[in-house]
């Protein structure tokens, strides 16, 4: 095209997606490990740590929409009383609750949620296609006796979606999808190379929209979250996105996203960066609106091509990377 269309170019809707989960460091001594590993993966270092409550209170600030998907299957272990508290805060911001699942809780629970396997299993292409109906059922039905609407939306944990998975969400009703992330080994992998695109696609019945990828200024292939990609990326991504008709984006975070790794304290490179991206959205919001997945989606013109970076806008991540590694070793 010569010229830019108005009604092709421009607008783009983002979707900002978390995904909620607890983990107690491995599957040993649960019981005891639980209490505190839900105080830091939930709150970090406090009630108004910079967990789940300071990325609630930040796009409430900045009157941003999320879609937080929710890993319920926990509950099955521990109770509803902890997946209660989450669903409080979420909806009490409110801010939209869907479903994620980690189906590796299935085999924690008392009975199994499904017969166990010979092997720990954390992938949902790992279970056939009627254990992952039920899992999808078991994990709907402990968010509805939350109080959450049924959910309409779903993320498998780790991205790891296959073929089954989307023919296990239309026998539950589930339409809409967000696992499929290309620049994740085992996501997807048995699909086709059209239904492995960075547009939305129907899969299976179900409309697929993925997680969005890129190529940063080294080539390097990522997927787009808060906590792997820089904030001049990140514009960048938007801006590449929105000149080349792009009609969505899905960025990727989580109720951790800005912790240290292992700790309970915050990680002020990646809480800036988050913020910062929270303020530009913001501003922008005419043309890069936040939007629901539930929202019906507009429709790609036409299959955009490969979205990649220049180098200039990778090198502030990675000289903010090179300045955290010395002031580690001091």
């Amino acid at each position: 095209m010569s010229s830019r269309d108005p009604e092709l170019f421009g607008l783009v809707n983002i979707s900002i997606t978390f995904d909620v989960e607890v983990w107690c460091g491995g599957w040993r001594n649960l019981d005891s490990s639980f209490p505190g590993s839900f105080q830091r993966y939930v709150y970090g270092d406090g009630p108004a740590g910079y967990a789940l409550p300071k990325t609630l209170e930040w796009m409430n600030e900045f009157g941003l929409q999320g879609v937080f998907f929710l890993e319920p299957l926990f509950s099955y272990r521990f109770g509803i009383e902890p997946l209660q508290e989450i669903v409080d805060l979420i909806l009490g911001a409110g801010q939209e609750v869907q479903l994620h699942l980690h189906p590796e809780w299935s085999d924690e629970a008392s009975p199994a949620l499904v017969a166990r396997g010979s092997a720990k299993r954390p992938y949902m292409y790992q279970y056939p296609f009627e254990q992952q109906v039920e899992l999808i059922a078991r994990g709907i039905e402990a968010l509805l006796l939350c109080g959450v609407p049924r959910p309409t939306v779903f993320r498998a944990g780790s991205y790891a979606c296959n073929r089954d998975t989307y023919r296990a969400l239309a026998a539950n009703e589930i339409w809409v999808d967000s696992s499929l992330n290309t620049a994740y080994l085992g996501s997807g992998e048995d699909l086709g190379h059209a239904e492995r695109s960075n547009i939305p696609c129907l899969i299976e019945g179900v409309t697929q929209v993925p997680v969005t990828v890129f190529r940063d200024g080294m080539g390097r292939m990522r997927h787009w979250q808060v906590g792997a990609v820089g904030f001049a990326e990140s514009v960048h991504l938007i801006q590449r996105a929105a000149d080349k008709g792009y009609a969505h984006l899905v960025l990727v975070s989580h109720n951790f996203e800005m912790l240290v790794p292992g700790k309970s304290k915050t990680d002020p490179i990646v809480a800036r960066r988050f913020r910062k991206l929270c303020s530009w959205l913001a501003d922008h919001a005419d043309r890069f609106p936040t939007t629901s997945l539930t929202a019906q989606l507009p429709a790609a013109k036409w299959v955009p091509g490969e979205l990649k970076l220049p180098l200039s806008a990778t090198v502030p991540r990675l000289s903010a990377q090179i300045a955290r590694r010395l002031f580690e070793k001091l």
